[in-house]
């Protein structure tokens, strides 16, 4: 299988060049040409395995350039026991009070307690492969944009790997203080962490600057460096992700919750599109998904974009307590619109160039037609997050954290509004304690503690919840990165990092 770019379909590249590379020359991302097909008995043949010969399958069907041992070593690498908690790393759990039931894939119990984890534990193995078939001798600086959580988990899964570097940039304050002592703390002798000054967009808009500037490039080149990216245009971050839907699909048919060939519901919690476009893909290969409920906050370009069919991010930009969705230029959607055109990659660059140039786009009427068809848009504001929050507390026993009660609420407006109660899969992206002043100001009444670890004990005692012990661990560790810069000074702390100014 090879890969073309959403922008020029003529570049054509295999899977490791893609995921070494990360994004296409001229800004493009990479997508299959052809997507594999599975039959319900596939699927129900899928049930019997765990988690782990569900990823070897789906690998090897997509990533046709790496053997299978490649293919085995990187799986069995990342998805432990020792990391995730159990033999499952996405588990299901079941909430099914009256008539509405929702089976929630729990995706935040790895090493950051994100839904990241899921494929940042096995990118680093994957792109390791990727650079010796295509870049031998040749060191990967892996530039990462941050809304909270690609961050840690990026930087925890590439910490002291042989061959690479990582940069992470993430804005001074659009992350939770969890989030941030997380990136401060990060240990690794390769790694490098910068807050800018501005949200989360100027600091992608940066990144993806930075990545295609002809001389950064070239003075990588001449150090034998090479750019590549561990945010979800790189389709090494995405393809881990098809597999978790797959795999809770799968779960439900052997726990008797789903016949084979029932349809569910996908409702994702959703800022840079990457974690609901890898349910799309599901879907085309095989798994019947009726419709994906996309879940906004106050930053709600999305929302209207999957009902108007206008892309406008010329908007007021929200920092709210769902951090990580603070987002207006959805990346991923790039990939989608090449989809939905049938591969028209010259009118998606052309829809790409609009937005860069005015910062909106539209796109035409079958093009709508069939996102509508597929996507329901909804957003939920921050008093409605923590009352959702507080409602799944009090009437589930079911803690959630802010992006989650999210996706949670604007599937109840879906179900108000349409009446579909088709049995829902809804991504839990991140464990409570990530975001633990706004979940404790949800269930409880009292006068909040002062300090971020404080609060932490406070909704442990409060709810009977164990804190993770990844953030637990974090109370006592060292601070070791405390750069902030202009937007305007990326391209020099890249430099900088790298001493090659």
């Amino acid at each position: 299988m090879n890969y073309n770019s959403t922008r020029n379909k003529q570049k054509v590249v295999t899977a490791a060049q893609a995921i070494a590379q990360g994004i296409s020359d001229e800004g493009g991302l990479f997508v299959p040409q052809s997507l594999p097909k599975y039959t319900m008995e596939e699927i129900k043949a899928m049930s019997g395995m765990d988690y782990r010969g569900r990823a070897k399958k789906i690998f090897a069907d997509f990533l046709t350039d790496f053997t299978q041992e490649e293919i085995n070593e990187s799986v069995d690498a990342a998805y432990t026991a020792e990391k995730f908690g159990s033999e499952n790393p996405a588990p299901v759990s079941y909430i099914e009070n009256g008539s509405t039931k929702m089976s929630v894939l729990e995706l935040w119990h790895g090493p950051t307690c994100a839904f990241k984890d899921m494929a940042l534990q096995i990118l680093p193995h994957l792109l390791t492969k990727s650079m010796k078939k295509t870049y031998s001798g040749k060191e990967a600086v892996i530039l990462v944009a941050t809304s909270g959580d690609t961050g840690k988990a990026a930087l925890e899964g590439f910490k002291d790997v042989d061959g690479t570097k990582i940069m992470v940039f993430y804005p001074v304050n659009g992350v939770s203080p969890m989030q941030k002592r997380q990136m401060a703390t990060q240990k690794g002798e390769n790694v490098s962490v910068v807050a800018i000054e501005g949200n989360f967009d100027d600091a992608q808009t940066g990144v993806k600057k930075i990545f295609t500037n002809a001389e950064i490039k070239g003075k990588l080149s001449e150090n034998n460096m090479l750019f590549s990216s561990a945010n979800s245009i790189n389709w090494g971050r995405l393809l881990p992700q098809v597999v978790y839907y797959f795999s809770a699909y799968c779960d439900m048919l052997k726990e008797g919750k789903l016949q084979p060939g029932d349809e569910i519901n996908v409702v994702v919690p959703t800022g840079n599109f990457g974690n609901i476009l890898a349910s799309f893909y599901a879907m085309n290969m095989g798994l019947p998904i009726r419709k994906f409920i996309c879940a906004s906050n106050s930053n709600n370009v999305l929302t209207d974009f999957i009902r108007t069919g206008t892309y406008d991010k010329k908007r007021t930009f929200y920092t709210t307590i769902s951090p990580s969705m603070d987002i207006l230029v959805s990346s991923n959607l790039e990939r989608l619109l090449y989809h939905l055109t049938d591969g028209d990659d010259q009118k998606v660059a052309s829809w790409m160039e609009q937005l860069s140039a005015s910062g909106e786009y539209t796109v035409d009427a079958a093009v709508k037609e069939k996102l509508t068809s597929c996507f329901y848009g909804g957003f939920c504001d921050d008093e409605n997050t923590q009352k959702t929050i507080r409602d799944m507390y009090l009437n589930e026993n079911y803690l959630c954290d802010t992006h989650t009660a999210v996706a949670i609420n604007v599937y109840q407006q879906y179900v108000a509004e349409t009446g579909d109660n088709t049995t829902a899969v809804i991504a839990s992206t991140a464990s409570p304690y990530k975001f633990a002043k706004s979940v404790l100001e949800a269930v409880s009444n009292g006068t909040l503690p002062e300090d971020e670890f404080s609060m932490v004990d406070a909704l442990s005692a409060t709810t009977k919840t164990p804190v993770p012990a990844p953030l637990a661990s974090l109370k006592d560790a060292e601070v070791r990165f405390t750069q902030t810069c202009k937007v305007d000074e990326m391209p020099g702390a890249v430099l900088g990092g790298l001493s090659i100014g």
